[in-house]
C-alpha cells in the first residue's frame, strides 16, 4: 500500500499544507529574519504543490501505462503530444488547465519555474550623456507581487479536489 502512486501525491499535498501553516506563523511573527522565513515557506509550499502535481500526473500515467510515467517533470506529461498518442480525459483536462495562462495550474507552473530563474536587476533606462542627469521614473511599473498564502492555499485545494475527482474516475474502470 505504501508504494502506491497516490501516496506521493497525498504526501506532497500534506507537506504543502504544513508549509502554508508555517507561512501563516511567519507572517504573524516579528522575528529579525521574518522576510527570509516568509520567502522560505512560500517557496517550500510551491515546491510541494509542484510535487503533488507531478504525483498526480504519475498516478494518471501509471494507470494508463504511459511510457512517460516515470518523468521527473510535470511539463513532460502535460503536452499535446502525450494526448495525441492516447486520449486520456484526465490528462486532457490538466493539459487544458496548464495551457491557459489565466488558470491556477498555469500560474502554479509559472511560479514554480520562476524559482529557478537567476535574480535580475531592474532594467535601467539609458541616458543621453549630453543631457543633465534626470532620473526617469516609470510609475506604471508595478513591483512583482509575492504569492500570498491564500493564493497558495487555493492552489492546494484545487489540486486536492482534482486528485479526488480523478481518482473516482480512475477507480471506476
Amino acid at each position: 500500500m505504501a508504494h502506491e502512486l497516490y501516496t506521493r501525491t497525498n504526501q506532497k499535498i500534506y507537506f504543502a499544507g504544513l508549509a502554508l501553516e508555517a507561512l501563516g506563523k511567519a507572517e504573524k511573527g516579528q522575528a529579525v529574519n521574518a522576510p527570509a522565513l516568509l520567502q522560505a515557506e512560500r517557496e517550500s509550499a510551491l515546491f510541494h504543490l509542484y510535487g503533488a502535481l507531478l504525483g498526480l500526473c504519475h498516478e494518471i500515467a501509471g494507470f494508463y501505462r504511459l511510457p512517460q510515467a516515470g518523468s521527473r517533470r510535470a511539463e513532460d506529461l502535460l503536452t499535446q503530444e502525450v494526448l495525441n498518442a492516447i486520449a486520456i480525459p484526465e490528462m486532457a483536462e490538466l493539459v487544458e488547465l496548464a495551457q491557459n495562462r489565466q488558470t491556477w495550474l498555469a500560474q502554479l507552473l509559472t511560479a514554480y519555474n520562476a524559482l529557478y530563474e537567476p535574480p535580475r536587476a531592474p532594467k535601467k533606462l539609458k541616458g543621453d550623456v549630453t543631457q543633465p542627469m534626470i532620473q526617469a521614473v516609470n510609475l506604471d511599473a508595478e513591483p512583482e507581487s509575492e504569492l500570498t498564502r491564500e493564493e497558495l492555499e487555493n492552489w492546494r485545494q484545487q489540486l486536492k479536489r482534482l486528485a479526488i475527482r480523478f481518482r473516482e474516475g480512475l477507480s471506476e474502470c
